[in-house]
């Protein structure tokens, strides 16, 4: 019976959850997880709700932001720029502006759509803009 009761007893205890740390996950940069020191955060809160920030990282990480309520209800409205050096050493500049129409990134290493194929008729064109002209017209009720 003690045995029985012993190997129960280390049949639970092999069984139990082990925990540990989970490994860090693979990055496409490799399989390093070296911290990074942030060399400069600057932070200055301005009046009405506006702010500026600034930060740089010792791998070349550089952020530089600013923003202030001055969108549609308030919203904060974002510029800044933020830049890097890709694994393959290209140095990758962002400029962006956030605001009521999204987030609008620019950059020479975005892809740009292709010209349109051919030119539009006018006639087409005549037809768009009467067609914009008649969509008010349908949901007016004042006729």
């Amino acid at each position: 019976m003690k045995f029985v009761v012993l190997a129960l007893l280390a049949t639970v205890a092999t069984a139990a959850p082990q925990y540990a740390a989970p490994a860090p996950a693979a990055s496409r940069y490799g399989d390093s997880s070296e911290e990074v020191p942030i060399t400069r955060h600057d932070f200055i809160l301005g009046d009405y709700g506006g702010y500026k920030l600034d930060v740089k990282t010792g791998n070349g990480i550089v952020v530089s932001q600013s923003g202030s309520p001055d969108g549609p209800e308030g919203a904060v409205v974002k510029t800044g720029e933020y830049s890097y050096t890709a694994p393959d050493g290209t140095p990758v500049v962002v400029k962006f502006v956030a605001d009521e129409n999204g987030f609008q990134p620019q950059s020479d290493l975005l892809p740009v759509a292709p010209a349109f194929p051919h030119p539009i008729p006018q006639f087409v064109l005549d037809q768009i803009a009467f067609a914009a002209t008649e969509e008010p017209r349908r949901y007016s009720y004042d006729d």
